[in-house]
Order: C-alpha cells, then structure tokens, then sequence
C-alpha cells in the first residue's frame, strides 16, 4: 500500500490500510487516518492530522507553512482534516499562524477540485463544493453546504454562510449570509439559492419564507437596521430565518448588498 519511492518520515503516524503513492514525502508531525489513499508527489508536512477515509489526488501541497510574513514558526501552527473528504490534484493547504489561532480546520466529506487553495488559518465546515480554481485568502470561514464556483476568490475575514452559493470568477470581499446566490466582481446578491435549498431537501414553505427574508434584506429599500427588525419578527416563524438574521448582525465585514 505503501510506495516504495515515498518518503515517510519515522515519527509520522499512518494508519491501517493507508495507501500511498509514488515519490510523496510524508513529514515529522503527520497523523493520516485509516482507510486514507494519498496519491503521488504528495507533501504533507505537519503539524498536520488527517482523519480516516480521505482521497488526496497527485501533487498537493498539504500542511505547508502559512504564506504570511508575519508568521515565526510558531509551535501552535496546525492543519486539521476530517474525515472522507476528496481534494483534488495540485491543491493547496496552509497551517494556521499563532495570531490567527493556529488552526487551519477541513471538515467532513468535502470536495475540493483542482487547484483549489485554502490559506492559513480558514475554517471549513463540511460537504462543500468548490471548483476548479477557488482561492481562499486567510481567516476565511466557509460554513457548511457552500458550493463556490470555479476561479471564485474570498477576500481574508470573510465569512460565507451555510447553503450559498457563489458562480463562476465571483470575487468576494464581504460577508455571503446563508442560502444566498452571489456573482461577479465585487460579488453581488443574485438571489436566493432555491435550487440548492430545493437539493437539500428544504420543503416549499421554508423557500417562501426565505424568498420574503431575502427581500426584506435586498429588495424593500431597508437600511440594514430596519432589515434586521423585520427578520426577527420573521424568525419567530422559522429556524432558518433566524440562521441569516444572526449571521447579518455578526458580520464585521459587513454583507454583500
């Protein structure tokens, strides 16, 4: 299972049933989990933990230092990958930086497609999509079910919310609230995500709420103040509702609007 050109070195950790393949160089700190199939010219170096389960394609750069000057080799600096996740060929992945908490965190069961690179310090929920080409600068928080489409960039600080969606070379610089469809450069709201919510099995009632929150929020004139007292009064009728609203008022970014 294990390639006899790969370089492992002595203190990393691999557990059972782990392939990996040709000329991949596997460093001190590394902990790969069971049943994980590393493919060839792969780096990881650590502190890196990868859980059970995950598909890493040929020639990805996992657990490198973080591309920020400010960073001094700082103990703290870790990546930590879930389980069952698929990442593509010549994907990128930086640990975290001290300042930034020291964590760069994937979580389950996401497929991240070729040429994706993730920055120090992002957190990543899981079962997200993103395409061919997705750059995501540091301290980016991307929440679960978010698809981004190819050569989509995030700005550094932002969050994107839970069942978004961003289309093709969208560049986001401020925060995406959940279940919104963003585009272009800057990206801008393009509505509501109702395919993706339609997907995830999210029933009619619940889309028309959202669709009169989305409003509330995009189309009625509001300043964001008032926006926010018509999305409580809506939460009372919905979970989701109150999902957004809470995410609207935590944005230090501010929202794309």
């Amino acid at each position: 299972m294990i390639h006899s050109t790969a370089i492992i070195h002595p203190e990393a950790i691999i557990g059972t049933d782990v392939s990996i393949g040709p000329y991949s160089i596997i460093g001190q700190d590394v902990s790969i989990g069971s049943g994980s199939i590393i493919g060839s010219h792969v780096v990881i170096n650590g502190p890196t933990k990868i859980g059970p389960n995950n598909k890493i394609f040929h020639h990805c750069s996992i657990g490198e230092d973080p591309q920020d000057k400010k960073f001094k080799q700082e103990k703290n600096s870790r990546l930590e990958i879930g389980e069952g996740n698929t990442i593509r060929e010549f994907v990128s992945i930086n640990r975290g930086t001290g300042e930034g908490g020291g964590k760069t965190l994937i979580g389950d069961n996401n497929w991240i497609m070729a040429y994706v690179h993730i920055a120090h310090d992002c957190i990543i929920g899981n079962e997200v999509v993103f395409a061919n080409n997705v750059t995501l600068a540091g301290h980016v928080v991307i929440e679960d079910y978010v698809i981004l489409g190819g050569f989509t960039g995030v700005h550094q600080f932002c969050r994107v919310g839970s069942y978004s969606f961003s289309a093709i070379s969208s560049v986001i610089v401020k925060d995406v609230p959940p279940y919104v469809l963003v585009s272009g450069n800057s990206a801008k709201p393009s509505g509501l995500n109702r395919e993706g919510l339609k997907r995830h099995g999210f029933d009619s009632t619940t889309i028309n709420i959202l669709r009169k929150a989305y409003k509330t929020i995009y189309r009625d004139g509001l300043i964001l103040k008032d926006a926010l007292q018509v999305l409580s009064e809506l939460a009372v009728e919905s979970n989701e509702v109150e999902v957004m609203r809470s995410f609207i008022a935590m944005s230090q970014r501010g929202i794309v609007r």
